[in-house]
């Protein structure tokens, strides 16, 4: 097992810093100046998107979840094991520099998530009476490449609802371990169960029922982690202005606490960076595809509002709560433990049972996360409908199994297949991307003239594959598509 996991771990690394990393950071810098640093600019407006209203149909039911909803939807995946033990492993192997790079990856990786989830609005499909997509829907209508697609959908499913799902609830019984103080055999079980019947409870009711669910979760789980984090940094404030000079200080050269080169330092804090935010991977613009809105680029701000929320907010909470503790980093323990103990010091140990709510609620949000990317590529597969239950149980079981195991492997093999999956989207995402700036290019003319922005594909005409934005209530007047 020792061999295949470093295999494992040695092919992964090879993937992401010959081919990955470049091709992240070149398309995010490219989409960043094409777009006219579009994550920067409108800002606003992905704040005041977070408040339209959702369209309803002529019956007047709400046409699918909301902006907000597919914003914790996509949220509630995001934020999780990767804010707290990712954030504690990328500083435990690449010392308070990674933190520097992962902040670098959110600001350049809001331009690839602007454009993918713009993509995935435009090229959804009405299923059901709900909106679905995401990358496979717009490798098939956009490229015309289903078999990309496919390859793409199955990637997915493997990565997140079973993969990364396993991983989340690997970590509630971790958290809970170290809270009760110790491990008896059936504790772990126990957890297992626990959480698998609320995921079967969720996850057999549909996208509505994941949404109403994680628009309470992760306002809640955001809320509590932040006070917690606010009151260390409080408690330490004099430590602060140091810790932001190790964070751009160490960022630039070798790190003599750690062993870590500069490279190394750059790839830790991309990769964990990527992990958190899932920024360019192929992953939020599934959810991001389930809202209605009234334009494709309202949903892609909101998209891009979600990077910062994950990485300026919970991740960057999470590295204070580390370091103005100033622990030792040389052999210092990967994971939550690092973040646990951190707060331990600061607060006491009550506050072990508090992180443990914490993490509870942000894996198991990520679970419901997980599961809803997966479901829409499922679909995208197959429409069988025993399929689709039979993929069901075995998320579930995939919490289970995860409450148990090891988890080594399990993160080196996400890794890898975390690797591929961003890959292919982004080869995709590079190609589509100028029907991507065509419709900022509307969006914007339409704010300039004091109209909320409305899109229908008339305005698009030569583009073969939209299926939805068709006359839901036809735009008088409306602006043309910069070609």
């Amino acid at each position: 097992m020792d061999s295949v996991n470093s295999f494992v771990l040695t092919a992964g690394d090879k993937l992401w810093t010959w081919l990955v990393l470049p091709i992240v950071v070149l398309l995010g810098v490219y989409f960043t100046v094409r777009s006219g640093v579009v994550q920067l600019r409108l800002v606003p407006d992905m704040f005041r998107t977070l408040r339209d209203k959702t369209p309803v149909d002529e019956n007047g039911e709400p046409q699918s979840v909301s902006a907000f909803g597919a914003f914790t939807i996509s949220a509630a995946s995001r934020v999780g094991v990767g804010n707290i033990a990712g954030v504690g492993t990328a500083i435990a192997v690449g010392g308070a520099g990674a933190v520097f790079w992962m902040w670098v990856m959110a600001f350049v990786g809001g331009a690839s998530s602007f454009i993918e989830s713009t993509l995935a609005q435009l090229f959804k499909i009405r299923d059901r009476g709900e909106f679905r997509g995401g990358p496979a829907y717009y490798m098939q209508h956009g490229l015309r490449a289903r078999p990309m697609g496919i390859a793409f959908a199955v990637i997915l499913v493997v990565c997140f609802p079973f993969a990364f799902s396993s991983l989340q609830a690997n970590t509630i019984t971790a958290a809970v371990s170290t809270t009760v103080g110790q491990r008896p055999s059936w504790l772990p079980w126990a957890i297992g169960v626990a959480v698998g019947i609320l995921t079967a409870a969720v996850v057999f009711g549909g996208v509505r029922r994941i949404a109403s669910v994680t628009q309470t979760l992760v306002p809640l789980m955001a809320l509590g982690y932040l006070l917690l984090g606010l009151a260390v940094v409080a408690v330490n404030i004099t430590e602060v202005p140091a810790v932001l000079g190790e964070i751009f200080g160490n960022a630039w050269g070798p790190n003599e606490v750690v062993g870590a080169t500069l490279g190394y330092v750059v790839l830790t804090g991309i990769k964990r960076g990527m992990f958190s935010n899932e920024a360019g991977l192929g992953s939020a613009p599934n959810a991001g595809a389930s809202a209605a809105v009234t334009h494709p680029v309202k949903q892609g701000l909101v998209q891009t509002l979600g990077v910062y929320f994950d990485t300026f907010l919970i991740c960057t909470i999470t590295a204070f709560i580390i370091l103005v503790s100033s622990p030792d980093l040389a052999g210092a323990q990967r994971g939550i433990g690092l973040t646990q103990n951190a707060l331990v010091d600061a607060l006491g140990s009550w506050t072990n049972t508090a992180l443990t709510i914490v993490v509870f609620l942000l894996a198991f949000s990520s679970i419901l996360g997980n599961y809803y990317y997966g479901e829409s590529n499922i679909e995208f597969i197959t429409r069988r409908r025993e399929v689709l239950t039979g993929y069901r149980a075995l998320v579930v079981v995939a919490v289970l199994v995860g409450s148990v195991a090891s988890a080594d492997i399990v993160w080196n093999f996400a890794d890898t297949v975390m690797g591929l999956m961003a890959l292919i989207n982004l080869i995709a995402i590079a190609a589509l991307s100028p029907m991507a700036f065509r419709l900022l290019a509307n969006y914007r003319a339409q704010r300039a003239q004091g109209r909320d922005p409305v899109f229908t594909r008339d305005l698009m005409p030569d583009i073969r594959g939209i299926s939805c934005w068709t006359d839901e209530g036809s735009v008088t007047g409306a602006v043309p598509l910069v070609r």
